[in-house]
């Protein structure tokens, strides 16, 4: 996506709701100097690419997204990915570049994906004894 297309696709995912190219222009006139056929091209291209669909409203078009911009964040990602000739040593790299903050969300995030947990028994905390063989089971 090119850096207008991101610009009329962020609107749309933070109104999350069907917008029209008159909404878009003059948010987007808010901090550059913009034509309303530009931005109605735009919009055009972002809907032959599937990044949203149109429902006609008298002569114009009302504009949603197809998907959330999470969606389209893991699409990007996951395009790098499929690309890189050592997937293991661009996912190194990747966490490399990431703040502790987001180290955390990528946690919370497996954890998630990973769904609940199984009922497989813990390991013992450090300093802790693991239990023996014999207690617990009645000998």
């Amino acid at each position: 996506m090119g850096e207008l297309e991101d610009a009329v696709m962020t609107r749309v995912w933070k109104w999350n709701r069907p917008v029209t190219v008159r909404e878009v222009l003059e948010d987007l006139q808010q901090e550059r100097s913009i034509a309303y056929t530009t931005v109605m091209t735009v919009l055009d291209n972002l809907h032959q690419k599937g990044w949203v669909r149109r429902e006609a409203e008298g002569r114009a078009y009302r504009y949603e997204a197809v998907s959330t911009r999470a969606a389209y964040a893991a699409a990007l990602m996951n395009d790098a990915w499929a690309q890189s000739d050592n997937p293991a040593a661009a996912l190194v790299a990747f966490f490399g570049m990431m703040s502790d903050e987001q180290r955390g969300a990528l946690r919370d995030a497996v954890r998630i994906a990973q769904g609940p947990e199984t009922s497989e028994p813990s390991a013992p905390s450090p300093g802790e004894n693991p239990p023996s063989a014999t207690e617990d089971d009645g000998r």
